[in-house]
C-alpha cells in the first residue's frame, strides 16, 4: 500500500478485535522489553496495542514513546513500546515483532527499519486477523492500514531551502545519511536533493554518505568530507545522531562556528545546544510526540472497526536560535 494521500477507508480486520470493547480507566505501559500481555495483552479484558519502534536510545524515540504513552492513558488501553538498541539491528527489531504478534494483541503499531524484511512476519499478523498501522516508516505489502509520520520529502526540502539562503545560494553541500534503506532516510535525503537540484543551480552536492544514525561513524564521515572538499559549505544531517556527528566533528577538527553551515534533522538536547552556541545553524524538528499520538490512536480505531485515514502526517518544522523560544516551535521541541 502506497502511504501518500489522506484517503479514508474501513479496517478490515475489525472483527476479531472487538473482543475488548469497554475499557476504562487510565491506560497501562510496559516499557522496553516488557513481556505482559500475553494471550491479547490484557488479563482484565483491556485492549492490548503492542507498539515496535525502529530504536529507543534517542531523545526522537523516547518522545514517540511519550506521546504513546499520553493517548493510552486517555483512551484507557494497555500499551508496549520497545525498539532495539540501534538503528542498524534489523534482525533485533524482527524477532521483537514476532513476539509482539505470538501475544495476540488487538493490534499493531509497526515502524520499520527495512521495509521487505517485516513483509512476511506481517503476513503472519494479517492472518490472524491484528490489525496493522504504521509510523515513522512503512513496511512494503499490503497489510498495513494507516501510516502516522512526517512527510519527509517535504521535510528535506525545507532544509534545502534554509541551506541555500544560509550560503548564498551557491557553492559546495553535502549529506550524511543515516539510512539508504528505510524510507524516512531515503525521502529526507531525495526531498533535499531534488530540492537543490530543481532551485537551486548554483549549488552542487558533491558527496552524500550513510553513517547509520550512529554519532560517532556520522562523525568519522563528516571530517573525510571536509577533508576532501576543502571549499564545503554546508553539511545536512538526516536525522539526529547523524547531525550530532557533524557537530563533533566540527569540534574535533577545531573548526570556527558558522565557518561550516550545519542544517540537522529532529531535536534532542545536543542539537539544541548546538544550534544555541553557534556550531549549528538550525534544523528540522518533526512531531514526535504527535506521532506517538497519532499512532495509538490509529490502532485503538482499527481495533474497533472504525475508518481510520491512510496517511496521517504529522508535520516538520524549521528552527533555529531566532524562534525555538515561539510557543509553536517550543511545542514540537524536545530534549
Amino acid at each position: 500500500m502506497r502511504f501518500g494521500k489522506k484517503t479514508a477507508f474501513a479496517a478490515l480486520m475489525a472483527a476479531s478485535a472487538l473482543v475488548m470493547a469497554g475499557c476504562a480507566g487510565g491506560g497501562d505501559i510496559i516499557e522496553e522489553g516488557g513481556t505482559d500481555g500475553g494471550g491479547g495483552g490484557a488479563g482484565d479484558g483491556e485492549m492490548y496495542i503492542a507498539l515496535v519502534s525502529k530504536g529507543f536510545q534517542h531523545q526522537f524515540w523516547q518522545a514517540v514513546k511519550t506521546g504513546a504513552e499520553q493517548k493510552a492513558e486517555e483512551l484507557g488501553v494497555e500499551i508496549t513500546f520497545e525498539g532495539p538498541a540501534a538503528e542498524t539491528e534489523i534482525a533485533q527489531q524482527l524477532e521483537m515483532l514476532t513476539t509482539a504478534i505470538d501475544k495476540n494483541p488487538d493490534a499493531i503499531a509497526y515502524a520499520a527499519l527495512d521495509p521487505e524484511a517485516c513483509v512476511a512476519p506481517l503476513e503472519q499478523a494479517k492472518s490472524k486477523d491484528i490489525p496493522v498501522v504504521y509510523f515513522d516508516a512503512p513496511c512494503n505489502g499490503d497489510v498495513g492500514l494507516s501510516l502516522s509520520a512526517t512527510d519527509s520529502k517535504v521535510a528535506g526540502a525545507l532544509a534545502a531551502e534554509h541551506m541555500a539562503e544560509l550560503i548564498g545560494g551557491e557553492g559546495e553541500v553535502a549529506i550524511v545519511g543515516h539510512s539508504q534503506i528505510n524510507s524516512t532516510g531515503v525521502e529526507r535525503r531525495d526531498g533535499f536533493v531534488e530540492k537543490i537540484e530543481a532551485d537551486y543551480p548554483d549549488i552542487e552536492i558533491v558527496d552524500i554518505q550513510y553513517g547509520d544514525g550512529d554519532h560517532l561513524k556520522s562523525a568519522d564521515i563528516a571530517k573525510a568530507m571536509i577533508a576532501a572538499h576543502p571549499d564545503l559549505k554546508g553539511i545536512y544531517g538526516t536525522n539526529e545522531g547523524s547531525a550530532i556527528g557533524v557537530v563533533n566533528a566540527v569540534g574535533e577538527l577545531g573548526l570556527e562556528k558558522g565557518k561550516l553551515t550545519i542544517i540537522g534533522f529532529d531535536s534532542g538536547a545536543a542539537q539544541i545546544e548546538a544550534i544555541k552556541n553557534g556550531t549549528m545553524a538550525g534544523a528540522i524538528t518533526q512531531d514526535p510526540i504527535g506521532i506517538g499520538e497519532q499512532v495509538v490512536q490509529a490502532a485503538f480505531d482499527a481495533a474497533n472497526g472504525d475508518s481510520v485515514e491512510e496517511f496521517y502526517d504529522t508535520g516538520s518544522y524549521w528552527y533555529d536560535a531566532t524562534n525555538m523560544e515561539d510557543p509553536d516551535i517550543a511545542a514540537v521541541l524536545y530534549e
